[in-house]
């Protein structure tokens, strides 16, 4: 098997369907193999899966996972030398897979790939980071690095002094989009599952940089991705769930003194993050509860 797709999917059956053509219509002669890993959707994303693309296997989960659980599941079906990530939100622009194996070909050292991802409007989205630390994720949910975001010490992390047009070793691409090689993978293990949904292409990207491999940033390669897509849907709890990986992370990786008073500074930061936002959202949705006609409890 030359590849293996793995995508996580909740509810994903307005987006499924183009993402899997994208990826149909690039396949060629490569020996390939699509699994979709469902959590528990109730849109009839299965059945889609089902009906138009029966060739891809597909795994169902009675109860939604969260995604590092449902993604392991895929990844240890995969048999291909190289692994492709993909979250259903995207599509791959013509040629950007055969550029993105050939690349692989061609540098033996390079563990995984990123393209360059695309907002829906053609606008490039920047999708690469620096890997965190405590004082870059302080900039980050104060919201000191969105104020400044070409800041050299604010907008670190978000790499807001790069224009995503170039091909350079980075610490993180985003995971909407990765290739990996097995070889790699296989040295370093699956996603940490203590990671619910957000910091687990972090740490694996970590991992991996530990191990020798080398991370790559490929722009020739396209991808379009309609970011957030699912964050929007449950709001409130996407804005938790990151809260409570990045903090996993850093329980992760941490190690003396300096690392715990440096912890307290990023909970306070968190925490003045949290609370605003998620009043913010419920005042954005709090007219339209008002003028519905519909009954609330």
């Amino acid at each position: 098997m030359d590849l293996s797709v793995v995508i996580v999917t909740w509810n994903s059956r307005g987006y499924l369907s183009d993402c899997l053509e994208s990826i149909r219509s690039q396949e060629g002669d490569l020996a390939t193999e699509i699994i979709v890993v469902d959590n528990a959707s109730s849109d009839g994303t299965p059945e889609l899966v089902r009906e138009r693309f029966p060739h891809a296997h597909l795994i169902i989960n009675s109860d939604n996972l969260g995604y590092t659980r449902a993604c392991n599941l895929g990844l240890q079906r995969a048999s291909g030398r190289l692994v492709l990530i993909l979250n259903p939100d995207t599509r791959l622009q013509p040629g950007s897979l055969g550029l993105m194996i050939d690349y692989l070909g061609d540098h033996p050292g390079v563990g995984v790939l990123g393209p360059q991802l695309l907002n829906p409007d053609g606008s490039i989205q920047p999708s690469c980071r620096r890997f965190p630390s405590y004082r870059l994720m302080l900039w980050e949910f104060t919201g000191l690095s969105r104020l400044f975001p070409e800041h050299p010490v604010f907008g670190a992390w978000r790499m807001g002094d790069f224009d995503h047009r170039e091909t350079r070793p980075v610490d993180q691409p985003m995971g909407a989009c990765l290739l990996l090689r097995r070889e790699a993978l296989d040295r370093v293990g699956l996603m940490d599952e203590r990671f619910e949904m957000f910091f687990n292409d972090v740490d694996l990207c970590r991992r991996l940089t530990a191990a020798g491999w080398k991370i790559v940033f490929f722009p020739l390669a396209r991808v379009v991705h309609d970011a957030g897509s699912h964050v929007r849907r449950v709001r409130y709890r996407m804005i938790l769930t990151s809260h409570k990986d990045c903090l996993r992370y850093f329980r992760k990786v941490r190690r003396g003194l300096l690392d715990e008073l440096d912890s307290v500074l990023l909970g306070l930061g968190l925490l003045i993050s949290f609370v605003p936002r998620v009043l913010l959202s419920f005042l954005r949705r709090l007219p339209r509860a008002q003028t519905s006609s519909a009954p609330r409890f």
